[in-house]
């Protein structure tokens, strides 16, 4: 589907995608970065990828994606960073864009998309947590990003979630609507295909997604799955960290022999057509790109309040979200519920019903109305140029 043009004509409309690592196989910002040069380049944009570093079938791939290399050398990731913030200010002097669109803290955008939420957050919780003293670079993001909010006029700050919005406008309460509209997450509907799914036999598979363990509720995830003892259930834990201490707690608890460790995958789309729901009772989670996915290909959930992508689920009717991450027994009733094939059938079809709000040319189309109001509000300020 091609996106709609807001009213622009999309030859006209130049535009800078920032990311400091222009590499998809890190995932999060940086996989949604190089995925958004090419679907705006698709739909007859003029973008420019600004980058550091580029993966080398980034570098490699052709297309009508430009590919703007900036020097980030020094001694430590500090200096690299700030290194290639001199270096972006340069280029930008040098170069007009019509929307600046940066996914880390920078001098100067008209696009702010802090996926992972405001890094001043980060850098606070850490504080307390006595963390940021050894991570200079959360600090100088935090101050980078501070002043960056602080400009007049500010940039547009989008919102993974309404979570992660009521976060910024914690610290940042100047921030108007107008300033901070919420772009949800996406995802690729012909990837993450809606392939009929028939119910398995027993045990019921619920299946865990995370890269960080502690932070997503792994733990309570086995503690729940040890709660219901007698009843014909196995979690599969697909993600790359560290399986050591939660293999201990599961064989403490007597649940080893039902929790598969599967370590990381390239491709998660075999283990979500298995799956019989998706659990995540994670601590704090933006807009978790896995929940998506998992709903996107009938896959009811089970995740908290603390995760902005539930704000797409109706509680009871998709799956649960939660009101205590930490709360076992709560978890396991939810997943107990998860026995009923019935239920789960039901709450599958719910589940693809949502697969238009969760398509990429939706969260696209939005994003280029915000371009096209950033675009439209400069040309009212006479004599201002772009960033």
């Amino acid at each position: 589907m091609r996106p709609r043009r807001c009213g622009y004509d999309p030859p006209a409309l130049k535009i800078a995608l920032v990311i400091l690592h222009a590499d998809p196989a890190r995932g999060g910002a940086e996989r949604y970065t190089v995925d958004l040069a090419w679907a705006l380049a698709d739909a007859g944009y003029d973008v420019t990828l600004v980058a550091a570093t580029f993966a080398p079938k980034v570098e490699r791939r052709p297309s009508r994606v430009h590919k703007q290399a900036l020097p980030s050398n020094g001694f430590t990731r500090t200096q690299r960073y700030r290194r290639f913030l001199d270096a972006l200010d340069s280029y930008l002097d040098d170069e007009h864009f019509d929307v600046v669109h940066a996914m880390l803290p920078v001098r100067r955008c008209d696009v702010y998309h802090p996926h992972a939420g405001l890094a001043v957050a980060a850098f606070e919780s850490r504080k307390k947590k006595f963390e940021s003293v050894f991570n200079p670079r959360r600090r100088a993001f935090a101050q980078v990003e501070r002043a960056l909010l602080a400009r007049s006029p500010a940039p547009v700050v989008l919102a993974l979630s309404e979570y992660v919005k009521s976060s910024i406008q914690k610290y940042h309460p100047q921030l108007d609507d107008e300033h901070l509209p919420t772009l949800f997450n996406a995802v690729d509907l012909d990837y993450f295909d809606a392939t009929a799914r028939t119910p398995l036999k027993p045990p019921v598979n619920a299946l865990i997604v995370a890269q960080d363990f502690e932070r997503k509720g792994l733990a309570t995830a086995i503690r729940a799955l040890a709660e219901l003892r007698d009843q014909e259930m196995k979690l599969t834990v697909v993600g790359d960290d560290n399986p050591s201490r939660y293999r201990g707690l599961a064989s403490s608890l007597g649940v080893l022999d039902r929790v598969r460790f599967v370590g990381g995958v390239r491709d998660t789309r075999p283990y979500y057509r298995d799956a019989d729901f998706f659990v995540l009772p994670t601590r704090h989670d933006p807009c978790s790109l896995v929940v998506l996915e998992a709903l996107a290909m009938g896959v009811p959930v089970i995740s908290t309040r603390f995760n902005g992508a539930c704000e797409v689920m109706a509680d009871g009717v998709h799956g649960y979200v939660l009101n205590d991450p930490t709360d076992v027994k709560a978890l396991a009733g939810a997943m107990r519920s998860m026995l009923d094939v019935r239920q789960r059938v039901k709450m599958s079809a719910t589940c693809l019903a949502l697969r238009p709000r969760l398509s990429y040319e939706h969260h696209l189309d939005s994003l280029l109305r915000i371009y096209g109001q950033v675009v439209e509000k400069r040309s009212q300020e006479p004599g201002a140029r772009s960033q």
